[in-house]
């Protein structure tokens, strides 16, 4: 449970500096954007799985995703910087892929609450033509 705690800390902590600097270099949109990315993508997921139109697979799958990234158990302790998330990170990044992919871009879209830009990279990422 520690080592659990220390990483959401280190994780929560690169991510406030990331949109720190972000803030400082002048990229204020940018910084608004990754400090609101996991709020909009959490109501995301919530839309998606709550929606009749997502194939059931791909249900299944976000809630497999919702579980490892959860889960303490990883493939790389994720006390070890930088490369420790990495596993997480892969795993929402294809699971989200899947997921945005099987449910069209017309579902996905009624869903999303965050900033066209990043829903565009988000369809462009799941291989859907912008």
């Amino acid at each position: 449970m520690h080592s659990l705690l220390v990483a959401l800390a280190v994780t929560a902590s690169v991510w406030i500096i990331a949109i720190a600097l972000l803030f400082v270099f002048g990229r204020k949109s940018a910084a608004r954007e990754l400090a609101t990315l996991l709020p909009n993508l959490v109501l995301l997921f919530k839309g998606l799985l709550g929606d009749d139109r997502v194939p059931r697979r791909a249900k299944i799958l976000l809630w497999i995703g919702v579980v490892w990234a959860a889960s303490p158990i990883d493939l790389i302790p994720e006390f070890i910087p930088v490369i420790g998330p990495l596993d997480d990170a892969i795993m929402a990044a294809l699971v989200l892929r899947y997921v945005v992919s099987r449910s069209g871009r017309e579902v996905v879209t009624e869903h999303w609450r965050g900033d066209e830009a990043t829903l565009r990279l988000i369809f462009r990422v799941a291989g859907l033509s912008t």
